[in-house]
C-alpha cells in the first residue's frame, strides 16, 4: 500500500488488525517495556464496561457531567489533568490549576489565541527561500517550536489529537513546499480545535496537503470512453477513519446490532457515489514558485467536476448542482448521521484520558457533541469540557483501572516541559523522531499511512490485555526495539546532549536530598504515580552518585523508563 492510500472497503473489515511485536523480556530497558505492557494489562481496564458493549440497548441513558471545584484540588491531581490536557505540565501550571480550577483553567485555554502559526513561524526562519522548495525543512523544526514552546497548551493537545484521527503525514505528500503545505494542514487543525467540527469537515476537505495525501486533488469525473472512474480514497476515508466508522454504532460507542451482528454504516456503492462529489477540486494557482497556494482552500474547477447525480448514504446530490454546493450537502449528510459524536467522541477520549473508557464515559461526550446544551452539534468546546471534566477523568486512580500509554512525544514535550528546556539554537533542530532504534517510534506529522502510527482499536495479541477483552493502541508501536531506542534517546535529550537544553534551576536546589529530588520529578513529570516500592529503587540509584547534574538525570530517566510513568492512569 502506497502512503496515503488505503485497501477497498472489503479487506477493511478486519479492522486492519496488523500484528505488532510484542515486549518480550531481554535488555534491562526491554524488561521495563515488558513490565510496562504487563502493567498497563490493567491499568488499561474502564471503569465499569470497558466500552465495549453488546449494543443491544440503543442510545445509553446521560447522566450529567458533574464540575470539579478548584476548593481541594491537590498538586498531584493538577499534575494529572495536565498530562490528560496539554503536552506537559510545569510548576506554574499546576500553581494554575490549583488556583482556577478545572474548569476555569479550561475557559481560560479556550480564550486563549496563537501566538503564531506553523507557517508565519516557517517564513520567520526564512524556509519560504526557493532552496527549500523541494524539502520537508522546516517542518519538524515547527512543530517542536509550539508544541513544547507554545502557551496555548490545551490548543496543541487537542490539534494533536485531531491529527491522529483526520491524518494527513507529510511523506506522503506529494506536492513541492511540503512544509509548507504540511504547516498549512497542523495550522487548519490547530485554528479550529475549539470551533465546530462541521467547520473542520469542510476545512480539511478543501485542505492541499489532505487533498495530495489522500490522492483527490484535481480528481477527475468518470469518463465512458476510457472507463476511468473519480478516486475513491477520500470518500473512504472521509467515512471509515475520519467520521463515522465502519459499523453503526449506538450513543454509548458499543455497536448497534441486528440478529446479533453488527450493522455496516456503507457498502462500496456509496464510496463510488461520495466520490463523484469530490470531483474537480484543484489548487487555486498554477504558481508554484512561492507556498502561498498551499495555504489557501481548494478551489473548484468545473470541468473535472462530476455533474451527474451522485447517491451515497441514503442521500441523492441532484444532477446539475454545483461543485461546491455539492461538497457542502455530502459533509451535511455524514455530520448529521448518528455514528459521528461516538465515533469522534471515543477516540478523542483515547487520546487525552484513557484507552477504554466506559460506554457511560462515551454516551456522556457524544451526548455533548450532538448538543452543547444551547442546540448546536459538533461544538469542539463543550466536547472537550466533557471529556476533560468527566468523573471517569477526574475520578483518582483506583488500583489498576482506567489509563493510556503515554505516546512517546508526549514523554519529551512532558520532559522539556517540566524542566523548562528550550531550544538553544532558537531553531528547535530536534527533527524527525521516527526511528525506533535510535529516537522514539514517533513524530507527529510523519505518519507513514493514513491509518495512523496505531490503531484506535489495536490489542497486542497473546497479552492479558487482549484476555481482557481491551485495547492499547499505543502498544503497536511499542517492543523491545522501540523501547531500548526510547531509553537511550532520553539519556542523551536529560543530559543535555541535544538542542533541546536546561538548567535544571528548579531541581538543583533538591539534588542534595534525593528523596525530594525524585519527588519532585515523580510529580511535575510522572504526576506521582511512580510507586513507593520504584521510588525506593530509584532513590538507590541516585543515591550511587555525588555529582549534581548526575543525581538529577539518573531521578529523571530511571522515573520516565518506570512502567508507572509510561502508563497514565
Amino acid at each position: 500500500m502506497e502512503l496515503g492510500q488505503a485497501p477497498r472497503v472489503e479487506a477493511e473489515r478486519a479492522e486492519h488488525a496488523e500484528d505488532a511485536p510484542v515486549p518480550a523480556s531481554g535488555a534491562p530497558a526491554a524488561r521495563a517495556a515488558k513490565g510496562g505492557a504487563g502493567a498497563l494489562a490493567l491499568a488499561v481496564s474502564a471503569c465499569s464496561s470497558g466500552g465495549g458493549g453488546s449494543g443491544s440497548g440503543g442510545v445509553v441513558a446521560v447522566t450529567p457531567t458533574p464540575t470539579p471545584t478548584a476548593a481541594s484540588i491537590t498538586t498531584a491531581q493538577a499534575s494529572r489533568f495536565l498530562a490528560q490536557a496539554t503536552m506537559g505540565a510545569t510548576s506554574a501550571d499546576i500553581a494554575d490549576v490549583q488556583a482556577r480550577g478545572y474548569a476555569a483553567w479550561i475557559d481560560a485555554e479556550f480564550a486563549k489565541t496563537r501566538s503564531t502559526s506553523l507557517w508565519d513561524w516557517l517564513v520567520s526562519k526564512g524556509y519560504s527561500d526557493s532552496g527549500f522548495i523541494n524539502g520537508t525543512a522546516g517542518f519538524d523544526n515547527a512543530m517542536w517550536s509550539q508544541l513544547i514552546g507554545a502557551g496555548d497548551q490545551l490548543r496543541q493537545r487537542v490539534g494533536m489529537a485531531l491529527l491522529e484521527l483526520m491524518v494527513v503525514g507529510i511523506d506522503g505528500v506529494n506536492l513541492n513546499w511540503r512544509q509548507f503545505a504540511m504547516a498549512a494542514y497542523v495550522d487548519v487543525l490547530m485554528d479550529n480545535a475549539f470551533g465546530n467540527f462541521r467547520t473542520l469537515m469542510d476545512r480539511v476537505t478543501t485542505n492541499a496537503a489532505m487533498a495530495s495525501f489522500l490522492t483527490f486533488l484535481g480528481n477527475r469525473k468518470a469518463n465512458a470512453s476510457t472507463g476511468s472512474v473519480p478516486d475513491e480514497n477520500y470518500a473512504r476515508e472521509l467515512m471509515q477513519l475520519f467520521t463515522i466508522g465502519l459499523y453503526q454504532l449506538n450513543m454509548d460507542g458499543s455497536q448497534a446490532l441486528s440478529g446479533g451482528k453488527p450493522v455496516e454504516t456503507y457498502a462500496p456503492a456509496d464510496v463510488s457515489g461520495l466520490a463523484r462529489i469530490f470531483t474537480g477540486l484543484s489548487l487555486d494557482s498554477t504558481d508554484g514558485t512561492t507556498p502561498d497556494r498551499y495555504r489557501r482552500p481548494l478551489a473548484m474547477n468545473a470541468n473535472l467536476h462530476e455533474t451527474g447525480a451522485s447517491t451515497f448514504l441514503g442521500t441523492t446530490v441532484a444532477a446539475g448542482t454545483a461543485g461546491m454546493d455539492a461538497i457542502k450537502a455530502a459533509l451535511d449528510t455524514i455530520f448529521a448521521h448518528r455514528n459521528v459524536a461516538p465515533f469522534v467522541s471515543k477516540q478523542l477520549i483515547q487520546r487525552l484520558v484513557t484507552s477504554n473508557p466506559s460506554a457511560a464515559y462515551v454516551g456522556r461526550v457524544a451526548a455533548a457533541f450532538a448538543n452543547n446544551g444551547s442546540g448546536v452539534r459538533g461544538d469542539m468546546q463543550a466536547v472537550i469540557r466533557a471529556i476533560l471534566l468527566d468523573s471517569e477523568a477526574r475520578a483518582e486512580p483506583a488500583g489498576t483501572s482506567g489509563g493510556k500509554l503515554r505516546e512517546p512525544v508526549m514523554r519529551l514535550t512532558g520532559w522539556a516541559r517540566g524542566v523548562g528546556a528550550l531550544s538553544t539554537s532558537g531553531n528547535w533542530t530536534t527533527g524527525d523522531t521516527s526511528s525506533a532504534t535510535n529516537r522514539l517510534a514517533q513524530s507527529m506529522g510523519r505518519s507513514g499511512s493514513v491509518f495512523n502510527f496505531f490503531r484506535p482499536g489495536y490489542t497486542p495479541p497473546n497479552t492479558p490485555i487482549a484476555n481482557a477483552g481491551l485495547v492499547a493502541p499505543e502498544l503497536q508501536i511499542t517492543n523491545e526495539i522501540s523501547t531500548v531506542g526510547y531509553v537511550n534517546y532520553m539519556q542523551s535529550v536529560v543530559g543535555n546532549a541535544t538542542d533541546l537544553r536546561t538548567d535544571y534551576a528548579e531541581l538543583v536546589a533538591l539534588a542534595g536530598d534525593s528523596q525530594a529530588l525524585i519527588d519532585r520529578v515523580n510529580l511535575v513529570i510522572a504526576a506521582n504515580q511512580v510507586s513507593a516500592a520504584t521510588i525506593a529503587s530509584i532513590k538507590a540509584a541516585v543515591d550511587s552518585s555525588t555529582v549534581t547534574g548526575n543525581r538529577i538525570a539518573i531521578a529523571i530517566l530511571l522515573v520516565m523508563a518506570s512502567p508507572e510513568y509510561l502508563t497514565l492512569k
